[in-house]
């Protein structure tokens, strides 16, 4: 097994809501609910050994531009050596309210936070790709406008080097073992399964298990 998060390592969890998961704002420490706990919880218990503290910051609601304005407070400032990344669906969700965003100002603004972070903090950087289910109310809408921001994320972590957590493409196989309401009630936020299906494959791409 090769492990590549080193020992005394700071790991920073960064999106939206599914990210975020209901974690206490009021408490640095808290990880939440969600994917973010449960892959910090599984590295913690198969590599004790190791002296790894986890973090997160997601925020409920969050675009692209909203994850930029904080980026100096809640993510350089935190020093992380390994950074996790989830962002894009709301950034699509604000298309029908009349707030689009190209995927070509998505690339260059995910671009610039994640340069900053590389060079400020020499972050590593772990790129999850957003996603939809199918059961999504205007699903094909939403698709037509997500899937060049998944392309952007994919073209990054090359561009980057970094580790890549194929999400989008991981729910759509796991909707062939189970309907997509099992995974994500609302086509977005995973139920405790699709938490925990996100959770075992950060943990595949980092070398955990």
């Amino acid at each position: 097994m090769s492990v590549c998060i080193e020992d005394n390592a700071v790991v920073l969890f960064q999106g939206d809501s599914i990210t975020e998961a209901c974690r206490n704002r009021m408490d640095a420490s808290s990880l939440g609910s969600g994917y973010a706990m449960i892959a910090a919880g599984m590295f913690s218990a198969l590599h004790p050994e190791k002296n790894v503290r986890f973090c997160n910051r997601g925020i409920s609601g969050n675009r692209l531009i909203d994850l930029r304005a904080r980026w100096q407070e809640d993510c350089l400032d935190l020093k992380p050596t390994w950074l996790s990344v989830l962002i894009g669906v709301n950034d699509t969700l604000w298309r029908f309210r009349g707030e689009s965003i190209s995927a070509d100002n998505f690339e260059s603004m995910y671009r610039e936070i994640l340069t900053t972070a590389a060079e400020t903090c020499q972050a590593r950087l772990i790129l999850c790709e957003p996603f939809l289910l199918s059961n999504l109310v205007d699903h094909d809408a939403w698709r037509e406008d997500l899937e060049p921001k998944i392309q952007v994320v994919r073209k990054l972590a090359r561009e980057f080097k970094a580790i890549h957590v194929p999400f989008d493409d991981l729910f759509a196989a796991a909707m062939k073992r189970r309907e997509s309401s099992f995974w994500a009630l609302d086509g977005v936020h995973p139920t405790g399964a699709g938490h925990a299906l996100m959770a075992r494959a950060w943990l595949q791409a980092v070398g955990a298990i």
